[in-house]
């Protein structure tokens, strides 16, 4: 056959550049030990990625899918969403400025009041000094 040209191959894919890349990727492919679809004909290997292409023993969508997935470095997985985060619903006390939540809405903490923190804090004992200190 006679060597191919890349006149050969622009009907098979519109974009000179891109023709060059997916068959720049094939000749990679084929000189790693990729099987080839065509008969050599003692031809190099870029020539036979062009007449793979010409010839439509490839496609060309194919050889773009796996030229982009050989350049990229992170592949993302789907991992599900995490749930949205609880809102509480419900209004300010006018007074205090503090939510009132609804029923269904109660989450509940270990907390106290401001007053009971300052009374836990008087009824402290202090250490004993001793000489280890």
């Amino acid at each position: 056959m006679a060597r191919v040209t890349v006149e050969d191959c622009v009907d098979k894919v519109d974009n000179r550049f891109e023709l060059v890349l997916l068959a720049s990727h094939r000749a990679r492919q084929i000189s790693q030990g990729g099987q080839i679809t065509i008969d050599r004909d003692n031809d190099k290997n870029p020539v036979v990625a062009l007449r793979e292409i010409a010839d439509e023993t490839l496609s060309p969508g194919d050889l773009k899918e796996d030229l982009i997935h050989s350049l990229q470095k992170h592949v993302e997985i789907d991992e599900p969403e995490a749930p949205a985060p609880l809102q509480i619903s419900g209004s300010m006390d006018e007074l205090t400025g503090e939510a009132i939540v609804g029923a269904e809405d109660i989450m509940t903490f270990d907390s106290m009041s401001e007053e009971d923190l300052l009374a836990g804090i008087e009824g402290l004992v202090a250490p004993e000094k001793s000489d280890d200190y």
